[in-house]
């Protein structure tokens, strides 16, 4: 009986580690940090965000490659930025989590980034934005049958990601327009406005793990909190919140976040929001 061949995987790992990434989100922002990040790494986004590629000879008789899936294109506006409130989320987390890093407040951190001076020369090309994906979740392995085949995905993944980076590093204004810019400033102003009550509920309902290892779940946290703003303040329908949210989770973290964000919000929503909007109806009743 011959041996199985072998299955070879192949996938990126992330630059960042937890032990940059300290921030007690739960208790608050940490102390500034002498050295600033420009920027959230995008090495987190990107490497979380893409699945990894396996190798199997021969290949599963049903297929033929891999499966075609649907472009998923950012929305831009006639100026050629963005301009969907998927893209005004994702700005706010970055600057949150970038905020956590450098102990620096959400709103003022956002402020300076959208004033500041471009350095000289540079050059931002905005096809960019057309070839970027805010729908690019990670998943299983991608099963393809030959080496080659593996070769081609792992140098698409490669683009993919430089073509990220260079989206999330640029300045705000080259990638997004003023309706995004506003949106994601209000999503951010509500993040620092509640932030303290919301950290008491965050607390009672993320898992045990979450809260031995608040460090390892910066971005997790900064969700829960964006989301949580934006329920209480802007009136989107929570459905949408917590889609939104789980979506964010499935493209910058790992392994169960999304479920979890997913059973947060669900709870928070129940305890929080729905019994709010009863007892608010009620004294209008009355």
């Amino acid at each position: 009986m011959e041996a199985a061949p072998p299955i070879r995987t192949f996938s990126r790992s992330s630059s960042s580690s937890a032990g940059a990434r300290s921030c007690r989100v739960l208790a608050g922002p940490a102390p500034r940090r002498a050295r600033a990040l420009a920027a959230p790494p995008p090495s987190r986004a990107v490497a979380s965000s893409r699945a990894p590629i396996v190798v199997s000879s021969p290949p599963p008789p049903a297929a033929s490659g891999p499966p075609a899936t649907a472009p998923g294109h950012a929305k831009v506006d006639r100026s050629g930025r963005f301009c969907s409130p998927r893209s005004a989320r994702e700005l706010a987390l970055m600057v949150s989590y970038a905020a956590c890093l450098e102990g620096a407040d959400v709103v003022r951190l956002f402020d300076r980034r959208i004033s500041a001076r471009r350095e000289p020369g540079y050059v931002f090309d905005k096809a960019c934005l057309l070839s970027y994906n805010h729908m690019s979740f990670g998943g299983g392995p991608l099963e393809v049958g030959t080496e080659e085949e593996a070769e081609k995905l792992t140098a698409q993944n490669e683009k993919d990601s430089a073509n990220e980076a260079e989206v999330l590093s640029a300045p705000p204004k080259l990638v997004y327009n003023n309706f995004v810019l506003r949106l994601s400033r209000e999503l951010l102003v509500a993040v620092a406005s509640g932030w303290d009550k919301r950290v008491e509920i965050i607390e009672k309902i993320i898992p045990q793990t979450w809260k031995d290892e608040p460090v390892a779940r910066i971005l997790e946290l900064c969700i829960l909190h964006i989301a949580m703003a934006e329920m209480t303040s802007k009136g989107t329908p929570h459905k949408v919140v917590i889609n939104e949210a789980v979506d964010l989770a499935k493209r910058f973290c790992d392994g169960g976040a999304p479920r979890v964000i997913n059973g947060c919000l669900r709870t928070f929503v129940k305890d929080h929001v729905d019994n709010t909007g009863a007892s608010q109806a009620a004294e209008s009743k009355a």
